[in-house]
């Protein structure tokens, strides 16, 4: 995850696009907990992105910003915008905030990097024998996370229907995913982005999370 180029040229687009991949994933999560559903797309799309560490773009690590529909009306409702006639959902704020705070831990501890950036290898060798979705691919995400992300302090506890919890594909969905919304977090930080923005610069982000669909010209990286 940490393997992925540093972006030099930030913009409040790209930060709201690393918001929207971090609040996807960690929608889906509570989603996959309360009903044991979730939209295969936004799935997909937030599991590529942990296969994207090279990524020319931020938005290319998501493939384009049209794929993040599910974060970006999720990022909206989190920064107050009364447009989406949603409220604030706190437990998914504190999903959030909980995975900043372990980006954080994991970034000063080398050798679990490097064992994270292991891990993702050998996933990306069965890709070659089954489709990204497959129980397999997302057994072998969500191993990582558990034998990663999941030692580090404070743990995060996932709230939801016990039937859902209890079921084996679920709890490898939900670790997966929470790897997705780490690999977000990574980006977040790359760009330039930190928990006081999003509470001091709210408006900054909320626009940019507006436009974000409506400007799709590209950023280079170097």
């Amino acid at each position: 995850i940490e393997a992925v180029r540093t972006f030099m040229q930030h913009s409040e687009r790209d930060r709201a696009i690393a918001l929207a991949g971090l609040f996807q994933a960690v929608k889906m999560v509570q989603q996959v907990a309360r009903s044991g559903m979730v939209d295969n797309d936004a799935l997909s799309t937030s599991l590529q992105s942990i296969f994207n560490i090279d990524a020319s773009s931020v938005e290319s690590v998501y493939g384009d910003v049209s794929q993040l529909t599910v974060g970006r009306s999720v990022l909206r409702s989190q920064l107050g915008d009364l447009d989406t006639n949603k409220p604030r959902d706190m437990e998914l704020t504190k999903y959030a905030i909980s995975i900043m705070v372990l980006e954080r831990k994991l970034a000063k501890q080398p050798a679990m990097l490097d064992k994270v950036a292991q891990g993702i290898e050998r996933a990306r060798t069965q890709l070659e024998h089954f489709p990204l979705t497959h129980e397999n691919i997302i057994a072998s995400l969500a191993s990582i996370y558990s034998d990663t992300v999941s030692t580090l302090r404070p743990k995060i506890m996932v709230n939801g229907e016990h039937m859902h919890l209890a079921n084996p594909d679920n709890a490898n969905k939900i670790r997966a995913l929470l790897l997705a919304a780490v690999r977000a977090a990574v980006l977040w930080r790359q760009c330039g982005g930190n928990r006081w923005q999003i509470l001091f610069k709210r408006n900054t982000v909320l626009e940019a999370a507006r436009k974000m669909m409506d400007d799709s010209a590209p950023r280079t990286i170097h």
